[in-house]
């Protein structure tokens, strides 16, 4: 089942999707919202499910699906908390800034809670204000929750997972080292992210969907052209279980949580940093990482941050070709400086 929020209000309007993503039905009458499905998952999935039944029968009335029309399946979140699931990345990305990497980044999860009182649309511009800052786009895949009890081990972590999606994590790198060395975590340097045009139940992805990670390649384009391919499922070091898990150990987790698995990278074949696509690996996704491996071979980053009229698209397909989760494609735009 795939399920989406058209623009409307706040927490926009929930409604089913068809598995090619052409089509879909109102579901106002089972929930309006995406949260409010979640909150009453019992009795609205089954409901959910059979408008999708009818859906892909034809037997229920339908609608032209856009993408351009859909929020952030959720809107506005209770939660949104990403981790760090791919050590390789983390291993980059703090090498360029000159920090060491502990052991324990191999064993416990890293993991921020970022802003989830309005999340950008698939197909929002990104607003940046100041090019000085270095943004960067982040490919990744996100999960959300039902409820999820403190301390919670994590198969049982893995059973509260409600639907997958794709989200861009837009960071703001060069204020992260300053925000960071005040050892109190990010907060200026993530700004608002935007998640897919559709989230996906488990179940719909079949194979891709495996031990709590998303399997494929997660396909981000920079400006057209081809940037990265690095497989979700692959070299993962912490499942979606584990990451649901470490979040929920001292807390409980509402329905409608946000967990991302941070940025999707994969090593290369000698274990070392991947190549780009160019070279025939299978690129980044992120400019960070791109602007490390520069670094190390060169001295120096050549390839600059993003900056107003730059595009990402990032996107996910099945082995038929067709988009799963319909693709977040944005174009950073310049924003008013603030006063």
């Amino acid at each position: 089942m795939k399920l989406a929020s058209l623009k409307s209000g706040r927490d926009g309007r929930l409604v089913v999707v068809s598995r090619d993503l052409a089509w879909c039905v109102e579901a106002e009458d089972v929930a309006p919202t995406l949260q409010a499905a979640l909150d009453d998952w019992e009795r609205c999935e089954p409901l959910l499910q059979g408008l999708s039944l009818g859906l892909e029968l034809g037997s229920a009335p339908r609608l032209r699906f856009r993408e351009h029309e859909a929020a952030s399946p959720l809107p506005r979140a209770h939660q949104w908390a990403d981790g760090s699931a791919y050590v390789n990345h983390v291993a980059l990305v703090r090498r360029a800034r000159g920090a060491d990497m502990p052991e324990s980044f191999w064993t416990d999860p890293l993991m921020y809670q970022g802003g989830s009182d309005g999340f950008l649309a698939p197909r929002d511009p990104i607003p940046l204000a100041d090019e000085a800052w270095g943004c960067d786009f982040e490919a990744e895949a996100a999960v959300i929750t039902g409820d999820v009890p403190r301390g919670v081990d994590p198969a049982a972590a893995l059973a509260a997972v409600r639907l997958v999606m794709l989200v861009n994590d837009v960071s703001l790198r060069n204020l992260i080292p300053a925000e960071m060395a005040k050892s109190f975590g990010f907060f200026q340097s993530k700004p608002a992210s935007a998640f897919s045009p559709v989230a996906v139940t488990p179940d719909e992805l079949g194979e891709a969907w495996s031990g709590g990670r998303l399997s494929g390649p997660v396909l981000v384009e920079l400006n057209g052209r081809l940037f990265g391919r690095a497989d979700a499922g692959v070299d993962m070091t912490f499942d979606f279980g584990a990451l649901i898990a470490h979040a929920a150990k001292t807390r409980d987790l509402a329905a409608g949580s946000i967990i991302g698995s941070g940025t999707v990278s994969n090593r290369g074949p000698d274990g070392g940093p991947g190549a780009p696509v160019e070279a025939g690996g299978a690129g980044y996704s992120c400019l960070a990482e791109l602007r490390t491996v520069e670094t190390l071979l060169t001295g120096a980053p050549s390839t600059p941050f993003l900056k107003a009229g730059d595009t990402v698209r990032i996107e996910m397909r099945g082995q038929d070709r067709r988009s799963i989760f319909g693709a977040i494609e944005q174009r950073v735009a310049a924003a008013p400086a603030l006063p």
